[in-house]
């Protein structure tokens, strides 16, 4: 069996911006790469919010989690996803330019359900005051021993 891989590639256009900088717009244009299950691309990041464009060939977040001090806002560019709550109860089912939007403490997964690539647009805004952790409810619903994380260019 192959296994399942995921990629956090690097993008010239990424922006790490601070308070009191200059606006700076930015586009995506990073291809999927097709041996990859899941691709992570960086997108801009400031203090406060972060994005990102996730890249899917099929799978997802397939373990019921939850993030403390940090809301999050996905919405689908391309292809078809399922959110999942607790008790795998389906949460929405969005194709594009639908979204969801996940406030802290919510719990979630999800994972890709069309034909074709999933990319979906991934935003989240931190609380200063709280610590953000993730917090796990559930275990992987993959085996994790199939799972290969390599080329991570940034810890986000």
């Amino acid at each position: 069996e192959k296994p399942i891989q995921t990629e956090v590639k690097s993008n010239n256009n990424h922006y790490s911006g601070q308070p009191g900088t200059k606006a700076r717009p930015f586009n995506l244009n990073t291809a999927p790469n097709p041996s990859r299950v899941r691709t992570v691309v960086p997108i801009a990041k400031t203090d406060i919010t972060v994005a990102n464009m996730q890249i899917l060939n099929n799978g997802g977040e397939t373990q019921l989690h939850s993030h403390t001090g940090m809301d999050g806002f996905w919405m689908v560019l391309r292809g078809r996803v399922k959110f999942y709550g607790p008790g795998d109860e389906l949460l929405a089912e969005l194709s594009q330019h639908e979204g969801i939007l996940l406030p802290r403490g919510a719990e979630y997964w999800f994972e890709s359900s069309g034909d074709e690539d999933l990319e979906i647009l991934q935003m989240a805004g931190f609380d200063k005051n709280v610590k953000t952790e993730r917090i796990d409810a559930a275990p992987h619903k993959l085996d994790l021993s199939t799972i290969k994380v390599d080329n991570i260019t940034q810890r986000i």
